[in-house]
């Protein structure tokens, strides 16, 4: 009889700890779950507000930031935005810190510093070879509706004599021409084409410095003291 109270005492003991290590165990799952979801949810919230400044103050819905929304940072989204898989970036090379391999649909964001048409007077003659370029990255419709105007060569006086020196264009279409223009409208016209693609961002913003970790170039630093990273860096307003 004292046998069987035993084993039946040992029994509910068993029992007990049993259910009490299946309570703790099932509480530290949803505590493991709780954090997990709470850290999916920072992250997320990172990601969907990332015009905004995440906890840390640094940023990041993109792959490449480029710095400077002029000719070349305009022409360097535009074609970063649309590169195949596998190309490098080689004419614009000389804009960037680095040659930058980019896969198709990359994010781009672009930072400018006045988002206004520039009005200065300087870029005003667009040569030959410019335009050549400018067809080749699918530009060409930049010099459209800006009043534009054909260029065909030079025209050079002296001492009440003059003469004249034409592109040599004979081998090209029609269309192939210097262009003289209003810097400023040709500038927006390159920003509005960049920003037609989906995955470029252009923003007004002025960076101050450059993010580094370990020699190597990760973001940049807005005067608002916010940071924003990216694997690719190019800086193409001649301050940075």
């Amino acid at each position: 009889m004292a046998d069987q109270c035993m084993q039946g005492w040992i029994l509910a003991t068993l029992s007990v700890l049993f259910a009490t290590c299946c309570l703790l165990i099932k509480k530290k799952e949803r505590g493991t779950k709780k954090d997990l979801l709470e850290s999916r949810s920072k992250s997320v919230n990172c990601t969907a507000t990332a015009n905004e400044e995440c906890i840390s103050g640094i940023f990041s819905d993109a792959d490449v930031i480029i710095v400077g929304a002029g000719v070349a940072g305009a022409a360097l989204a535009h074609t970063l935005g649309k590169m195949a898989t596998g190309n490098i970036l080689q004419s614009l090379k000389k804009s960037c810190h680095a040659v930058i391999e980019i896969e198709d649909g990359r994010r781009v964001r672009v930072i400018e510093r006045d988002l206004t048409e520039p009005d200065r007077i300087v870029g005003e003659l667009l040569q030959p070879g410019g335009y050549l370029n400018l067809i080749e990255l699918g530009l060409e419709d930049c010099v459209e509706k800006i009043d534009a105007q054909k260029v065909f060569g030079y025209a050079l006086f002296k001492d009440g004599k003059h003469t004249r020196l034409s592109y040599p264009l004979e081998k090209f279409h029609s269309d192939v021409a210097g262009r003289s223009f209003h810097n400023g409208r040709f500038i927006q016209r390159m920003r509005e084409k960049a920003v037609s693609l989906p995955n470029v961002q252009l923003e007004q913003g002025t960076v101050t410095s450059l993010l580094e970790e370990k020699g190597t170039v990760r973001g940049v630093q807005y005067k608002t003291k916010r940071w924003a990273r990216a694997d690719g860096i190019c800086s193409s307003d001649n301050c940075l």
